[in-house]
Formats: C-alpha cells, sequence, structure tokens
C-alpha cells in the first residue's frame, strides 16, 4: 500500500511525538526528527514521510497530501490528540478508501479509548510499530498481525502484545529517508549546532523515573543496542550524504550507560573525527567523559531535574546532589558544554524546593537551561500518584496554542504559582552577569548564532508575555 508517515500539524510550531518525548510547543521554536516515523518509512517500498509542523506544512495542505496514498499512519500525542482526529475525520471524509491507524503512547495506554473516539481510526499500533504497520502495508489483515487494537464484528480486538524489537540492526538507515523526505535546516534546537541530525544507537531505559514517557508506555525499560559497526557505518553514511550538517545528535534516552559500550563506541568514532552530543546521565564516570569528549563529543543533555535529594528520591530519579556536582565539575575540566534539564512539580515540590533548585542550577551553572512544568502523561506513575492523591484537575495539559500548562495542582502549591515558578526560574538563572556575557559573546563572534538568538529571544519574551497573564504576573516571586 503506497503509505504517508505522518507527524501532524497538531498545532502551530508544534512539536508534537515521534521524535520529541515531551509534547509541547517550546518556549523557542524547535524540533526533534520524527524518528519513530522514519523507521517505517524506510521499510515500507511506497512510503513518504511527512514532518508537517516544522516545514510549515498545514493542515489543510497536509489533507491534500495524504488525498495520493492507500495507509495514513499518524503518530499522535495526549495534548494533540483532538486535533489529530480532526484532521484524521476531514481525510476520511474526503478519501473514505484510506485505511488510518494511529500510534504513539496515548493510543498505546488506551487503544479502545482512541478507537472509541472516532470511526475514522481504523486501527491502533500499540508501542513499537516499526514491523506493525509495515505488515499491514505489505498487505497482511489485521488478524494476524500482533500489537493492534481494532474493531470487529461492532466489538474491540487487541491483538497480543508485539514483543520489544531486539535485533535493532535489522532496521534501516533512517538517514537515507531524512535525505528523501525531509529538509535538515528546518530543524532547531538551540543547544545544537544548526543544521543539525539525530538518530538512535538504542532503545529503551533502564532507568525508573516517574514521570518519563517513553519507557513506561512505549518503547519499555529493557536496553536493547545497536552493535558498535551498525552505528559507525550509518555515521559514515550520514556524514556523506548530509555534508551540510554541523553536528548529529545521538538522542538515545540516555547514551551513556552501559560503560564497556561507552569506552568500545568511543574508540570507534575517535577515528571518524566528527561534532557530536547526546543525551546523558550524571553516574557518566570520568573515564567515560573523557573517552567522549576525545571521540568528538561537544554537549551533554542531562535531566539534573531538582536540587532537593527528597524531590529526587520521589521521582525515582536514581541519583545524588553529589553525583550531579561532581560530574559537572568533570564535564568543565574536560571541555564538555551542559544543557540542563530542571522539573517544576514533582511529587514533594514546594516554593522552597523550588528555591534550592534554582540555587542547585546556579551554582552548577550548565551552559543552557530548560524548566518545565512536570507533565503526568497518562500511563507513568506519575500520572498515577497525582490521580490517587486527588492532585489532578479537570484543566487541559496545554494553551490553545501547544505550550505546557499543569493539569495539576496541589494544596501547597497552584498551578498558577507552578507557570510563575518556571519564568522566575528562568529569569533569576539566565538574567545574571556571566551567563549575559556568554550569551553576547556567542552573538559577537557567530553570525549565525547571532541571527538564531535574536528569534529566539522573541519566542521567548512573547511566551514570557502569556505566562505572566496566566500567573497574574509575578506570583511566585512577590512570596520569595
Amino acid at each position: 500500500m503506497k503509505t504517508l508517515l505522518l507527524n501532524p500539524p497538531s498545532f502551530e510550531k508544534f512539536d508534537g511525538g515521534a521524535g520529541a518525548r515531551w509534547p509541547a510547543r517550546r518556549e523557542i521554536a524547535s524540533y526533534w526528527y520524527p524518528v519513530w516515523l522514519a523507521y517505517p518509512a524506510g521499510l515500507i517500498k511506497e512510503s513518504r514521510l511527512l514532518d508537517a509542523p516544522p516545514h510549515g506544512v498545514s493542515p489543510e495542505e497536509t489533507v491534500r497530501i495524504a488525498m495520493d496514498f492507500d495507509f495514513l499512519v499518524l503518530f499522535t500525542s495526549k495534548v494533540g490528540f483532538e486535533n489529530d482526529v480532526k484532521l484524521a475525520e476531514t481525510i476520511k471524509d474526503l478519501k473514505p478508501s484510506i485505511k488510518i491507524a494511529f500510534v504513539g503512547p496515548p493510543v498505546t495506554i488506551k487503544p479502545e479509548e482512541a478507537l472509541n473516539a472516532s470511526p475514522a481510526i481504523d486501527f491502533v499500533a500499540r508501542r513499537e510499530f516499526d514491523y506493525t504497520v509495515t505488515e499491514f502495508a505489505q498487505g497482511k489483515s489485521l488478524e494476524e498481525i500482533d500489537g493492534v487494537s481494532f474493531r470487529k464484528n461492532g466489538a474491540i480486538v487487541h491483538n497480543p502484545d508485539r514483543p520489544l524489537l531486539q535485533d535493532l540492526d535489522s532496521l534501516p538507515f533512517i538517514s537515507e529517508i531524512y535525505r528523501r523526505d525531509l529538509d535538515p535546516t528546518k530543524y532547531n534546537i538551540p543547544f545544537l549546532k544548526h543544521p543539525y541530525l539525530s538518530f538512535y544507537t538504542a532503545r529503551g531505559c533502564p532507568a525508573r523515573c516517574i514521570y518519563c514517557l517513553w519507557p513506561q508506555t512505549f518503547t519499555g525499560h529493557p536496553w536493547r543496542t545497536r552493535s558498535n559497526e551498525n552505528v559507525v557505518a550509518e555515521v559514515k553514511r550520514a556524514l556523506e550524504i548530509f555534508p551540510e550538517v554541523k553536528e548529529i545528535f545521538f538522542d538515545d534516552d540516555t547514551w551513556a550507560w552501559g560503560k564497556a559500550r561507552v569506552l568500545d563506541l568511543c574508540g570507534y568514532l575517535k577515528k571518524l573525527k566528527f561534532t557530536w552530543s547526546c543525551n546523558s546521565r550524571v553516574h557518566a564516570d570520568y573515564e567515560m567523559l573523557k573517552a567522549m569528549k576525545e571521540a568528538g563529543c561537544r554537549l551533554l543533555v542531562v535531566g539534573f531535574e531538582s536540587g532537593v535529594q527528597e524531590v529526587l528520591d520521589n521521582m525515582k530519579k536514581g541519583i545524588t546532589i553529589e553525583q550531579s556536582l561532581t560530574f559537572m565539575k568533570n564535564c568543565k575540566e574536560l571541555g564538555i558544554t551542559v544543557h540542563g534539564d530542571f522539573m517544576i512539580g514533582l511529587p514533594g515540590e514546594t516554593k522552597e524546593t523550588i528555591r534550592r533548585t534554582l540555587e542547585f542550577a546556579q551554582k552548577l551553572d550548565p551552559e543552557t537551561i530548560q524548566v518545565s512544568v512536570a507533565h503526568p502523561f497518562p500511563g507513568t506513575e506519575f500520572y498515577k500518584y497525582l490521580e490517587e492523591n486527588g492532585y489532578l484537575t479537570d484543566d487541559d495539559m496545554v494553551d490553545e496554542l501547544g505550550h505546557q500548562l499543569p493539569n495539576f495542582e496541589y494544596p501547597w502549591l497552584n498551578r498558577q504559582e507552578i507557570v510563575d515558578a518556571v519564568e522566575y526560574f528562568y529569569g533569576k538563572y539566565y538574567f545574571r552577569p556571566k551567563v549575559i556575557y556568554r550569551i553576547v559573546r556567542r552573538a559577537i563572534f557567530d553570525a549565525d548564532d547571532r541571527k538564531r538568538l535574536y528569534k529566539e529571544a522573541c519566542d521567548y519574551l512573547s511566551l514570557r508575555a502569556r505566562r505572566k497573564k496566566f500567573s497574574g504576573g509575578h506570583v511566585f516571586e512577590k512570596q520569595a
């Protein structure tokens, strides 16, 4: 079947799901590659990967494109689901013969609810769907395919789960699909060099963080890796077909997990002499970090999350404050840049823990930070905790433009205070002389950075104004 793999235009400038673990419109317009859709796009002979948001493809244009296909695979998200259903219904109305499958975490967790939402959805492919949708496109009936939920004779049928894919080397090189269907200049992550490229070297994450969406709902916790030879072969191919790319980002949940693998793989990567970055946890020791730096690693994305040990323990992060401090010291000594992630609103969070986390972030002093509202996605332990304790509200997880909003609050920390705490955190962190100097220095010496920084500043100030309007303005800061 001629197949369209779609990351839909749920909201304008919305990084919705096919590569984003945290589906929302960012403070600064940024997009991850639609990695999950790229694999079946490489497996299905007659296919096209359409990543609508970064390419500025409107819902109307998406519908027009879909008319040329027999099968549509749509990667949906919790926050974009309603808009995605409307899009699917429009496509189905105009072309009743097209088959539509929804994939992604929300439909994996609640497949029956997804199918009941609209007759336009023919079936749901649960969890990893690489071969699930490929088998359907190649002509298998739904009754024969593991990992699907569908309607039959007025009832909903859930076929047995498809086992997690173990042989990752069997998958195609998705860099080939990127070259065929995507424009790398459309993908911008503020802390990565532009243009960049990203793909995975492994799947799954053994960590047990209660908030993390993918391991709990989609990929599972078992850690499965590609062979070092396979990773190196794709890196070589990507560098060959994307000469304009300035950096490769290894987007594994946590790249620096197994020390033996890290050291061995770095031995291979070092010979290629290219710039790369990845996600890391603070358990990576000096020897690992040194090997990574020598192999071309420029930047690490690190989830510090909180500066309070009790909150870290509540979220089952599996790290200590001391580990974070040692990790950051090692990175600075080795010259590895760090982008630090922090979250507001996890169990045990109070106004005082937020202040302490800000102080901790300033002490760590990563080059850049991201501060997020802790979203409770269905299927996660965090969601269950809030539900059982009556802390969930009936509010949406995003505003009408797709920006994050909390759909929970505590008796001691309400929604307005959570939102304003995010802005309080950003303001206190970035409006420091040493950080301002870093930003101005980048703008002076790098023309490309200068243009990006100006655009990013405009995006952020616009969102900041919206958040202040929502919170009533400086609620948290006045109390601080």
